[in-house]
């Protein structure tokens, strides 16, 4: 598994800064696989693409 928001090994190294960022940012690469997602964020939350797991999503609304 790999960091959501830095796409680095999640057990490696310290993510707390990521864990910060993720609560006002959207994920940018896939957990399981490291691919860059394409991003996109709207009025009521954001969506985010994996070319290999399909997409994720978050409604604040």
């Amino acid at each position: 598994m790999y960091c959501d928001r830095c796409g680095e090994p999640a057990t490696e190294g310290d993510h707390t800064t990521c864990a910060a960022a993720r609560e006002m940012e959207p994920p940018r690469y896939c957990a399981p696989c490291r691919r860059r997602m394409t991003v996109q964020v709207t009025p009521s939350g954001w969506t985010a693409h994996c070319s290999e797991h399909g997409a994720l999503q978050n409604d604040s609304a």
